[in-house]
């Protein structure tokens, strides 16, 4: 009912612009000619048919896509040759092109934006009117008002008053100006202060003045949705650095390891999740949508493998040497990364996104909050509580926390200390696999991918707190954010400069971290 409304709204705003009767798309198309004349009669009849198929009839028309042939009007789509009147396929070479003037084109360009305007497709009404924000077009000032009057939808009506409203500054009636101004103030973007720092420069008084209070109106909007972002962005950044260090938080935090080689293990989860994907392409092409969520056990489990046998063949005849496990694991990185090489080449793979991770959230023209790093949020969360569990609710993280207390009296109680090392270095690997899925999903994945992780997550480590989950918390999520808001200011380079110096001053004060560790261990 509210769409029949809109269309009777419309028919009379356009009244004045529009033939006095409508023609079907069907007879029109039937006695179209290839004349300039006929096509200039038929595009003005189009545009009052209000039927979908004059809209995709006239973008073809003025694509070039249309032809005439033994009595049809014929319209190329792709490789495909469609009738224009049904749409029905048909064989053979197109036909003879129609003769475009320039009076048909402008009469095309017309019809499109009323058709566009008016279409019973709230996505097509609203690209429509985006459109004509971005680049306003006075000759559409008509339709542009006439579909102002009849549209319900309030994020179409948002796209056309920004639209109007650049049309309208031009205007000699002062009092339209105004209104524009004050439009521009409430809702404008960016790009118009260029359009009214003249305005706000000239002689006019009550102008001058309307278009500089709009002006910085605009722009402390535009600050608020800048310092959002980077809140936004500081917190995925910081959920990548969390992933990344959360690993290292169980290794060397809980274990005293070390570990050079825990980049390794990312990389290993992103190369997992690549594998996965292919095999997704290959052999279940359509539910490749899901093979994200294939890709999680394979990663973890053949990074918590890794691990397992780095420790149970080095590391664990290297513990209370640190420098020697340094070297080692050292060692051990290059390793992996060769190896990788070897086996996938030097050249960065692509991992793609599944469907539902594609794309982003508008919410300003100059703003997209992407799917991948909502989910990479949500995710490290995920992952997060899964530790906590693990490690306060399970057997597994009680013998944890006791070897980590006090090992002598574990291994007194009966806990097999050896192995609940190899089973924690496994955990902490498997971990760090989750976090290479999520890397693998906001940028290309190479055999370098771990290096440029190793030294943020030990750095988010030992600002945390060496042990403490919620110091890795608090680490990750203060650099992701604290970095993301010095960027604009500083620079990617000077930024991570002054956030270095930051932390070795903060450790210099504190050594201990943000969440110092209590028991036994410390006390030794």
């Amino acid at each position: 009912m509210c769409r029949l409304l809109r269309f009777l709204l419309l028919a009379c705003a356009l009244g004045s612009t529009l033939p006095a009767f409508a023609v079907s798309f069907d007879d029109t198309i039937t006695h179209l000619g290839a004349d300039p004349q006929s096509l200039r009669s038929a595009v003005g009849e189009l545009a009052a048919a209000n039927d979908p198929r004059a809209l995709i009839f006239l973008e073809a028309l003025r694509d070039g896509r249309v032809s005439f042939r033994d009595g049809e009007v014929l319209i190329k789509d792709g490789d495909t040759l469609k009738r224009a009147r049904d749409g029905v396929a048909v064989t053979g070479e197109p036909g003879s092109a129609p003769l475009l003037n320039n009076a048909v084109r402008r009469g095309i360009d017309s019809a499109l934006t009323r058709l566009q305007l008016t279409s019973p497709d709230r996505a097509v009404r609203l690209a429509a009117a985006t459109a004509f924000a971005d680049r306003p077009v006075r000759a559409a000032e008509d339709s542009l008002r006439a579909a102002l009057a009849a549209e319900i939808d309030q994020e179409v009506i948002h796209a056309l008053r920004l639209a109007l409203a650049p049309i309208e500054l031009q205007s000699e009636d002062r009092g339209k100006r105004l209104a524009a101004i004050r439009t521009l103030a409430d809702e404008g973007e960016p790009r118009v202060i260029a359009v009214l720092d003249p305005i706000a420069k000239g002689d006019d008084a009550e102008l001058a003045t309307a278009a500089r209070s709009a002006i910085d109106a605009i722009t402390d909007r535009q600050w608020f949705r800048d310092q959002a972002g980077n809140l936004f962005y500081g917190l995925s950044l910081g959920s990548v650095l969390l992933l990344a260090a959360l690993g290292l938080a169980i290794t060397f935090g809980l274990m005293g390891v070390i570990n050079m080689a825990h980049g390794e293990l990312l990389m290993i989860g992103a190369y997992a999740t690549y594998v996965v994907q292919n095999l997704f392409r290959s052999y279940l092409p359509g539910a490749f949508d899901w093979y994200l969520l294939a890709a999680l056990p394979v990663a973890f489990l053949a990074a918590a493998a890794v691990g397992w046998l780095l420790e149970r063949l080095v590391l664990r005849h290297l513990y209370g040497r640190p420098l020697e496990t340094l070297l080692a694991t050292f060692g051990l990185s290059l390793m992996l990364i060769q190896t990788v090489r070897l086996i996938f080449g030097a050249q960065n793979v692509e991992v793609a996104n599944p469907s539902w991770l594609s794309g982003g959230i508008q919410v300003t023209a100059q703003m997209v909050l992407p799917y991948n790093r909502i989910a990479t949020v949500i995710f490290a969360f995920a992952v997060l509580a899964a530790v906590w569990l693990i490690f306060q609710k399970t057997r597994l993280g009680l013998r944890v926390r006791a070897v980590t207390q006090n090992r002598g009296m574990a291994a007194a109680m009966g806990i097999d200390t050896r192995r609940i090392d190899a089973m924690t270095f496994a955990l902490g690997a498997g971990v760090a696999g989750l976090g290479g899925v999520a890397l693998s999903q906001l940028g290309n994945v190479s055999p370098d991918l771990g290096q440029a992780r190793i030294v943020d997550s030990f750095m988010v480590v030992v600002l945390g707190g060496v042990g403490k989950l919620a110091g890795a918390v608090a680490g990750g999520m203060g650099l992701g954010i604290v970095n993301k808001f010095l960027e604009p200011a500083m620079g990617a380079v000077l930024g991570k400069i002054v956030l270095l110096g930051f932390i070795i001053l903060f450790i210099q004060k504190r050594p201990q971290g943000l969440f110092a560790l209590k028991g036994r261990a410390v006390e030794g």
